[in-house]
């Protein structure tokens, strides 16, 4: 018998996944990696410099009245007497007064119980039962013991974050990865809208360079976050830029021609009031609204044009920069009607009670069309439409031109590739 001599190959077992570890290492390392995490690392800590400045008291300013007031949860422990009756024009909601005794449920006083009448009317109506939540406004006498000046509204926190616990789930289960970046990048623009654009503009900031800015810095963390570093995000991240900008000067040039600006909107005499001695300017509100009301529409549409293009040229990179703009204008044309829609349902449901006081009381065309809050919504819907149909042409050349610049200046993209 033939004795089978055993071929020693040098492996051991495992080797193969341990060699695959620093070549994944190395990978991690490579210059263009470690330069675009660089960038990155000095780009968020510059952002989080930036909030904390911010949001910082400006010396010397006056605490505001809304802000030495004391709200704090409770909960309703016994209803002792009830007044209220029911009217028929009012659809049922009860009008009259409650005294309620409750338990407060946070705050320095928590664990207290006080009494206090709840006061209701057709449009401040806290309909309090046993085991109600609402939110009291607290003052305190001359012995400084607390007690109820009002009840100011039902305590709505806990089922609005279930809702939008509900909205996130939902978007990263069906979504997956991509839905969590996309969970991310909302939560990024919360944030800049909040803590960045808004202080900026109660500083005196010039609004509408500040809101591009805040467009622009939104809407490349948004993709970045998506699609990473590649040249679909670079595409739609300009394409996007260039739709919200044309959306703000159309509505600026229609606001000088009408005249139109943010002193015709609803809430300017509060602003007045409140917010102009710090330096805010109230005219240029409108069309800082036009720009951040269109921007999550044409970022869809930017997008999808930008994404669809990259496809296609993945699919046959042999298309000439003509073939792929007009395919990328024919995906265009699909989504633009759709997008435009939208907007103008938006402005329109948000508009819905004015446009109903409009019939009821049967004003004249001439009067509808020229007020100040119908022009308003007619600018805002049609600004932000026009902003959607520019981005597709805007996208489509941008794209057809990047996506085949290597057969100009041959260039690897590794990145596009494992995409």
């Amino acid at each position: 018998m033939t004795k089978k001599k055993k071929i020693k190959t040098g492996k051991k077992p495992g080797s193969g996944q341990q060699a695959g570890l620093p070549n994944r290492l190395k990978e991690l390392l490579l210059p263009g990696r470690l330069l675009r995490l660089g960038i990155g690392l000095l780009l968020l800590a510059g952002f989080l410099a930036a909030l904390v400045l911010l949001n910082q008291p400006v010396p010397g300013t006056v605490p505001t009245s809304a802000s030495l007031k004391t709200y704090v949860p409770a909960r309703v422990l016994s209803v002792l007497t009830d007044n209220a009756r029911a009217n028929d024009w009012s659809e049922g909601r009860r009008m009259g007064s409650q005294t309620l005794e409750v338990e407060l449920l946070g705050g320095e006083y928590k664990g207290e119980l006080l009494t206090g009448t709840n006061f209701m009317s057709a449009y401040a109506n806290i309909e309090a039962k046993e085991g109600t939540r609402v939110i009291v406004r607290l003052d305190y006498d001359e012995n400084g013991e607390p007690y109820i000046v009002s009840f100011v509204n039902y305590d709505r926190g806990l089922v609005i974050c279930g809702f939008v616990l509900v909205f996130s789930l939902l978007l990263v289960v069906i979504g997956g990865k991509k839905g969590l970046m996309a969970l991310l990048g909302l939560i990024f623009t919360v944030i800049c809208l909040w803590f960045l654009l808004i202080p900026l503009l109660l500083r005196g900031i010039p609004p509408i360079p500040a809101t591009v800015g805040f467009v622009a810095v939104s809407a490349a963390a948004s993709l970045l976050l998506l699609t990473g570093f590649s040249r679909k995000t670079f595409c739609a991240t300009l394409g996007c830029v260039g739709g919200v900008a044309a959306a703000g000067i159309f509505a600026a040039v229609v606001g000088t021609l009408t005249p139109l600006n943010g002193f015709n909107m609803s809430e300017a005499e509060e602003l007045v009031l409140r917010a102009s001695d710090q330096g805010l300017h109230i005219s240029s509100l409108l069309v800082c609204g036009v720009l951040i009301a269109a921007l999550g529409a044409v970022m869809d549409v930017a997008m999808s044009i930008a994404s669809s293009c990259h496809e296609l040229h993945a699919l046959n990179p042999e298309l000439t920069t003509r073939q792929l703009f007009r395919s990328g204008m024919n995906i265009g044309r699909d989504a633009m009607g759709t997008m435009a829609n939208t907007l103008i349902l938006a402005f329109a449901g948000s508009a819905l009670n004015m446009l109903i006081l409009f019939q009821a009381y049967d004003y004249p065309f001439l009067q509808i069309i020229n007020s100040d809050m119908m022009s308003i919504e007619i600018l805002q819907g049609i600004a932000g439409s026009i902003g959607i149909i520019l981005t597709v042409p805007l996208v489509a050349f941008i794209s057809a031109h990047v996506l085949t610049l290597k057969r100009k200046r041959p260039c690897v993209y590794k990145h596009d590739s494992a995409k």
